[in-house]
């Protein structure tokens, strides 16, 4: 039997992770006790929440304890909190390069308005990263579930701050509403400014609205996108053009798109040749972090510590890394294959 190396000293790329979700569950129960939040049972348990977002009622439900979970962060040392708590559980779990996802327009209210959250949250990552050695830029991310006038000005913004740690703009909330072609503009105005675009799509909706992103969106790199592995013709379309694939199984299991970890098509996809980076969306909420991930993939469906090796550097590959680093750390993950 092949000996399995340690996935937590494998060194990988982080490619999709949400502010708030990364954050420690006793961090949560202790911001509320400082800021007097009163926390649901769901959120104070202990426990990952029970979550179904297959239908609406659950998807908001989600959500509801997702805002919840952000009302906590109210002040600067709350925001550096996080942020060097989640550069810390990075370095544990052997990621050596994140880049976070963030709507600021969330945070904006109790921290100044949207420019000073976003600076706050920049410096806080450019202090997490120094501490830790944990490369960390930042998505700036557009909800859908708000106006694209709203996505324009997070556009604008992301690329104001390019040169100060923002390498990308995405678009998340629930897919299945409004059109992917609603916020072309706001995206145009992110690659025009050289930032990546890295849309959800192919998670809660099918390949349609991956293809969505690709059509309409420009992306460069997909936020989920595992739904892509029903139509052959856009595995294809992915794996021709080397288009990420930001695969996140713990949470496609816990929101009910797949029923049980075995039926999340990691390997049809890999087979294929889609790169894919696998994240872990929201650890908050879905109770495993981004090595359980790895973990998961080998215990589950049966990847060997090769397999894991050329996962870890697609995800590297598909970082907005200086290639300097990205060299570094894909000789680092040839170094573990042959420890």
């Amino acid at each position: 039997m092949e000996r399995q190396r340690d996935v937590r000293s494998l060194p990988k790329a982080h490619l999709h992770l949400h502010f708030t979700g990364s954050m420690r569950p006793a961090t949560l129960l202790e911001l509320a006790d400082k800021h007097r939040v009163r926390l649901p049972e769901a959120l104070s348990s202990g426990e990952p929440p029970q979550l179904r977002a297959t239908d609406e009622r659950g998807w908001f439900r989600f959500q509801r304890l997702y805002d919840t979970a952000r009302s906590v962060l109210r002040d600067e040392s709350d925001i550096r909190r996080l942020v060097l708590e989640t550069a810390q559980d990075e370095v544990a779990d052997g990621s050596r390069w994140l880049e976070i996802q963030v709507d600021p327009t969330s945070y904006a209210p109790r921290l100044g308005g949207l420019i000073p959250a976003l600076e706050l949250i920049l410096d806080a990552v450019r202090d997490a990263s120094e501490a830790t050695g944990v490369g960390i830029r930042v998505l700036v991310a557009a909800n859908r579930m708000k106006s694209p006038m709203d996505a324009r000005t997070l556009a604008r913004l992301a690329v104001r701050y390019a040169d100060r740690g923002v390498v990308g703009f995405g678009l998340s909330n629930d897919e299945r509403r409004g059109l992917a072609r609603d916020f072309d503009r706001a995206f145009t105005i992110a690659r025009n400014g050289g930032l990546l675009a890295a849309p959800h799509g192919g998670e809660l909706s099918g390949p349609e609205s991956v293809r969505d992103c690709l059509d309409d969106l420009g992306a460069g790199r997909i936020g989920h996108g595992v739904r892509a592995a029903e139509d052959p013709r856009l595995m294809q379309r992915l794996a021709d053009r080397q288009i990420t694939c930001e695969v996140c199984p713990s949470s496609n299991v816990s929101l009910g798109v797949y029923e049980r970890a075995e039926e999340v098509p990691l390997r049809k996809l890999f087979e294929a040749g889609v790169p894919m980076a696998l994240g872990a969306d929201d650890p908050l909420l879905f109770g495993s972090r981004l090595a359980a991930q790895y973990e998961l993939v080998r215990d589950v469906q049966g990847f060997s510590d090769a397999e894991l090796a050329e996962l870890a550097r697609q995800s590297i590959r598909a970082t907005r890394a200086p290639e300097g680093v990205r060299g570094q750390l894909l000789a680092d993950v040839d170094a573990w294959l042959t420890s």
